[in-house]
């Protein structure tokens, strides 16, 4: 909206200049999340409690059983002060602003939808797995469908570490896109099992993409790191930058003790949209690396899975996903939580070196 109002007036006052520059309301936008959802979060979690939206907690996880209760459904205050963020701070007429914050609330819509059911039976268990992946689906194919239609875009796959070398989809970009965006997802969602666990992580991967996305925008930046150029990108940086400034907000109140777990309308948004943005920025293999975190997360519960049905019974790791392993070989939690941030730190300047090391 500032931009819309007062980028315009420039060409008469200079000092007005300052919101054509993303850069400037890429951290404006940081920074008005991040105060709306310390503002904001203190009533919201008082009115969740009121509701008694309670976490359901599993009785295999004994350690937890203090936190039953504890509100959910918190990423909702994320969505909020994300939203009043990019009201201000974004460029409105900005088509990837528009899709980028559809597939942030059609995951989250699903979420909530999960996170309804649950409270409702008053169990772990929310919808079905189908109607939940075909949710997912559904916002997948609309948000792949649009980028499919932009003539900007094309159906590429950039291959890390390679300066030129690109593989072409063809129309199978559509379903590698849906997939990419549902595993993110879903990937997220299996890691959100330990106070701030899930949403660390998340803030680290929107801040990796945002610098991605201001490259991708800008064409002398993009020519010289040989990233492919496309007019427009850059203004999702405003995007990734408000997403972190939320996370980091919702972070104040979910860091260990939490007072407010993300539920599954937070972890499915963030998720998703951190699959949208790596396709945005044509990155989508380095989704792998800087959410590392979540690919390990979500092979332990597959193979644990899978072992366990070919032995008849034995497992892997002592509880899957990967957490609940450290827990039960008794790492405190915040230390797991701690040990996760500062690997995903590490991930995230490893996809950033991509930029060099071609």
């Amino acid at each position: 909206m500032f931009y819309n109002l007062f980028a315009p007036l420039g060409v008469e006052w200079t000092a007005f200049n300052v919101f054509r520059y993303i850069s400037f309301r890429s951290m404006a936008a940081l920074i008005t999340a991040l105060v709306i959802s310390i503002l904001v979060g203190p009533r919201f979690i008082a009115w969740l409690r009121r509701l008694k939206c309670g976490q359901y907690i599993h009785e295999d996880v004994a350690a937890h059983a203090a936190k039953a209760g504890t509100p959910t459904m918190g990423g909702l205050l994320i969505l909020f002060s994300l939203s009043v963020s990019l009201l201000f701070w974004a460029d409105l007429a900005n088509r990837y602003i528009w899709q980028t914050f559809f597939v942030f609330v059609g995951f989250g819509s699903v979420g909530l939808w999960d996170d309804l059911s649950k409270l409702r039976h008053h169990q772990n268990k929310g919808i079905s797995a189908r109607a939940k992946f075909g949710a997912q689906i559904l916002v997948a194919f609309c948000a792949i469908w649009l980028l499919w239609e932009n003539p900007a875009f094309d159906s590429r796959l950039t291959v890390p570490f390679f300066k030129s070398w690109t593989l072409d989809l063809g129309w199978f970009y559509l379903p590698f896109g849906i997939f990419l965006m549902v595993a993110a997802s879903n990937a997220v969602n299996l890691t959100d099992g330990l106070d701030g666990l899930a949403i660390g992580p998340s803030i680290i991967a929107a801040l990796v993409f945002a610098i991605f996305l201001y490259i991708t925008g800008n064409a002398r930046f993009s020519a010289y790191l040989l990233v492919p150029y496309i007019p427009g990108m850059g203004e999702v940086t405003v995007f990734c930058a408000a997403l972190a400034g939320a996370g980091l907000g919702f972070l104040w109140f979910n860091a260990y003790p939490a007072q407010v777990f993300m539920g599954d309308v937070g972890s499915l948004s963030i998720g998703g949209v951190l699959g949208y943005l790596a396709l945005l920025c044509k990155q989508e293999l380095i989704l792998a690396v800087v959410g590392a975190i979540f690919v390990a997360e979500t092979l332990s519960v597959i193979l644990q899975v899978g072992y366990f049905r070919w032995t008849g019974g034995k497992r892997i790791f002592r509880m899957a996903p990967l957490h609940h392993h450290f827990e039960l070989k008794g790492v405190p939690e915040s230390k797991i939580i701690i040990r996760f941030w500062i690997l995903s730190i590490l991930l995230g300047l490893v996809a950033l070196s991509v930029l060099k090391l071609r």
